[in-house]
């Protein structure tokens, strides 16, 4: 998580160096050519606030969803990432741009709050109320309330990281909870 976080800092700071033109990998709504920034959208920020922003959050929401193992946390990842940015391309304002990782953020917790009840782990379902108290507020984010801020990547991140516990579910075997 700290190379994820290092990169995306790294990438701002190319985006600052060629005066921002890394912004255009943003998402503009409903133009087919924009569905490949799908991926890049999620690491490109407009400034070093926005990427501060989404820091310290991202590295500890993903380090605790990468606990699980890597190939599952991509995977995630993966989910979450298709799902924010489709959602955004389908239901942002026309001629917005729109990028950064928030939506991994809201997607890594929507997982991480429901993971040990989809799995049917005692000790993730702690984590996952853990989490719900510690960073419960970034809810009030999947609103339209603030002007400037993507409540639809928000919204549909959310979405993805519920989506992709359900999809790379864990199961015992033995159909024992543990």
């Amino acid at each position: 998580m700290l190379a994820w976080v290092g990169l995306l800092w790294l990438i701002e700071a190319i985006d600052l160096a060629s005066n921002h033109a890394l912004d255009t990998f943003g998402i503009v709504p409903r133009e087919i050519g924009e569905l490949r920034d799908i991926i890049p959208a999620a690491f490109i920020h407009f400034g070093f606030d926005h990427v501060a922003a989404n820091s310290v959050p991202l590295l500890v929401l993903g380090f605790i969803a990468a606990l699980r193992g890597i190939r599952r946390f991509l995977g995630v990842a993966f989910v979450i990432t298709l799902t924010s940015g489709f959602g955004v391309w389908l239901v942002a304002p026309a001629h917005t741009n729109t990028a950064g990782a928030s939506g991994v953020v809201f997607g890594l917790f929507g997982y991480l709050l429901v993971r040990g009840f989809v799995d049917r782990r005692p000790l993730d379902i702690a984590v996952g109320l853990i989490i719900a108290a510690l960073y419960g507020s970034i809810l009030w984010g999947v609103l339209p309330t603030a002007q400037g801020v993507s409540w639809q990547g928000h919204l549909f991140g959310l979405i993805g990281g519920v989506a992709a516990a359900f999809l790379l579910r864990e199961r015992p075997e033995d159909g024992l909870i543990r």
